[in-house]
């Protein structure tokens, strides 16, 4: 009897040991499953940047919104700054793009903007009043319909958008009414993009080149005359689903009756809110102009869906 409760207890001892080494194996197993998952599964706010183009039938759809306020400009033909009575300019555009290329090689988009500005004084906020009256306009201002293409297919994390902005309001800026709203003429655009990610994987340098000429209403002070913006992003991935980011922008204005130029720098973060939505904010500050060149700041936010 002594010798068979031996034996059982023995077979109980295995069996446990047994039933325990395939409940780590489980565990190990589905770990393993677990980390091969967050390592498949793709960040869009570092995988889908501007020089990333769309696979074909996925959308893009970004709603964002700028406002930009000042109280000081610089002179006419120099540096010297003045305080002027504050004014706001408020953007809010919407852009949507969508891949149509088998090669992914290929999207088509548009986008339309409306703004809300005001002068003589007015607060910061006055823009979200979307009044219209000697201190206050609204309305859109311009649709634009667009393409972006990856030109060489060794450099994935190169691309250009061309678009063309056609004005939805009247001729020379709309001078009958008392607050500007957006230049007059037609606009064609050109970005390139580029990005790079640092070995680590927790850097990434982003820069773009825009171009902008501007055409077809001599009475707007933008007839005729080039746009260059040279922008260098720097981003830094604490996690795979935030970024913070660093940038420094440059405008210039050349040709046709009216020369401008300004710099600034500024700041903002990313956060992947789920596999869907992103959201990202900025701040920028311009530090020195040229020529009308005004001296404020931007305040922008802005929700991205990728489908």
């Amino acid at each position: 009897m002594k010798k068979n409760k031996i034996i059982i207890a023995l077979l109980l001892v295995i069996g446990l040991t047994g039933f325990s080494q395939e409940d780590e194996k489980k565990e190990e197993k589905e770990e393993k499953e677990e980390i091969e998952e967050q390592e498949e599964k793709v960040s869009n706010i570092q995988e889908f940047t501007p020089s990333k183009l769309l696979n074909q039938g996925q959308w893009d759809i970004k709603l964002f919104n700028g406002l930009y306020t000042q109280r000081k400009q610089t002179g006419e033909n120099n540096s010297n700054s003045s305080i002027v009575p504050r004014e706001n300019f408020n953007t809010t555009t919407l852009e949507v793009f969508t891949g149509i290329s088998k090669n992914n090689r290929v999207n088509i988009g548009a986008v339309i903007e409306y703004r809300s500005n005001t002068r003589g004084g007015r607060s910061a906020l006055a823009v979200f009043e979307f009044a219209d009256n000697n201190l206050s306009r609204n309305g859109f201002s311009n649709i634009s319909p667009s393409i972006r293409i990856q030109p060489f297919k060794s450099i994935s994390n190169f691309s250009y958008q061309g678009t063309l902005h056609i004005p939805l309001i009247g001729k020379g800026d709309d001078s009958t009414s008392a607050v500007f709203l957006d230049q007059s003429t037609w606009v064609f655009q050109n970005r390139y993009f580029y990005d790079y990610t640092l070995p680590s994987g927790d850097w990434q340098l982003f820069t773009e080149l825009n171009t902008e000429y501007s055409f077809g209403d001599e009475d707007s002070f933008s007839h005729q005359t080039l746009l260059f913006v040279p922008s260098i992003f720097m981003s830094y991935f604490p996690s795979s689903t935030t970024t913070i980011l660093g940038f420094v922008q440059h405008s210039q204005r050349v040709g046709g009756n009216f020369q401008q130029n300004g710099s600034s720098l500024g700041f903002g973060g990313k956060i992947q809110l789920n596999d869907t939505l992103n959201l990202e904010a900025l701040y920028s500050k311009i530090v020195r102009g040229h020529n009308f060149q005004g001296l404020g700041n931007s305040f922008s936010v802005g929700l991205r869906a990728l489908l």
